[in-house]
Formats: C-alpha cells, structure tokens, sequence
C-alpha cells in the first residue's frame, strides 16, 4: 500500500453553509497537512489523516472571518486544528468510495463519512529551489461531506424578526487534496 502526503500548498477545503435563509457563504481553509495510504488497484484498505490550521480561515470579509475564528464558532485560540483520522473504507464505484472515522472540531470527535472521488495520477516535475527533482507521482482527490455544526459546539445563531435564523447548522465541506507518493 503505498502512502501518499499532501501537497500543503494545493490542498484546499472549502466550506458552505447557508446565511439569512437565501444564500450560501463560503470560506476557505489552505496549507492542509495530510497522508493517504492507497492503492487505486484495491481502494478498500485505504486511510487518512487530515490536520487543517483553523487559523487560517479565509471567507472574504475581514469582520466574518474574526467571529468564524472566535469563540461563537472555531475558538482558534483553544482549537488550532480540525483533525480528520479514517480507515473505514467502502468501494462505491471504480473510483469513488467512502471513508468513514473521527472527525474532531473545536475538541469535540464525531463520526463522518467523507464521500471521495479519487481523479487519477501522473507523474510529474517536483521543483526545488528552481531545480525539477522529479519525476514524482501526484494523485488528485475530492472529498465532500456534511456535517451538523451544533454536533461540534458551535450553537451561535440569531433568529430573524419573520422566522428563520441567520446561520444554518448544516456545513457543506469539500477538500480538494493533490498527494504526492512517498518513494
């Protein structure tokens, strides 16, 4: 089985989640650590272990990303990391399966099931320091879930005057991952 490291700098997770009752707002979470052991011939003895820098939520407004980053929502300054740790896997399809294990916000661990497309690989340059120290085998994959935010702690809302709340619980969560196979 061969283990494969992400590539911090193009790995991404993004996040949705609805605001007001008509709209979806976005964030961004980059510079994602992580190894896959996978082997696309026999998917269904793959794992995974995902650290993401909470610190570094992007959404595009300055005032938006200090309450995500507050105590209402993520509390960077006690919960620095969101952890995702599987090896529960199962085969849906030739290059689709699901990994089921923890996943821990703000301290707390709750089961999920990322549902994951895996997009192939290639080999390709690796450059250092203006050098190609290639070739190097890089997989691509995407995983999406959803998940409960008030499963994990982060309960803040505010009603609105006619019904409806301003934040949604449910948090739509992709994470595009580019791995690079460890020789």
């Amino acid at each position: 089985m061969a283990k494969w490291t992400f590539e911090p700098g193009h790995t991404a997770a993004e996040f949705c989640v609805r605001h007001m009752m008509v709209t979806w707002v976005r964030g961004h979470l980059k510079n994602i650590h992580g190894s896959i052991e996978f082997d696309p011939e026999n998917p269904g003895n793959s794992s995974v272990d995902v650290s993401i820098n909470t610190g570094e939520l992007w959404s595009g407004d300055t005032d938006r990303d200090g309450h995500l980053r507050g105590s209402d929502f993520l509390d960077v300054e006690k919960y620095p990391t969101i952890t995702f740790k599987g090896n529960e896997t199962e085969l849906i399809g030739k290059n689709e399966f699901r990994v089921t294990g923890d996943l821990v916000i703000r301290g707390v661990a709750q089961r999920a099931t990322l549902e994951v497309n895996y997009l192939g690989q290639w080999e390709t340059p690796f450059w250092v320091d203006g050098k190609d120290k290639g070739p190097k085998t890089r997989a691509g994959f995407v995983a999406k879930t959803t998940i409960d935010r008030n499963d994990f702690g982060m309960t803040w809302n505010g009603e609105m005057e006619k019904g409806g709340v301003v934040v949604g619980k449910d948090v739509l969560i992709t994470i595009d991952v580019e791995a690079l196979r460890e020789d």
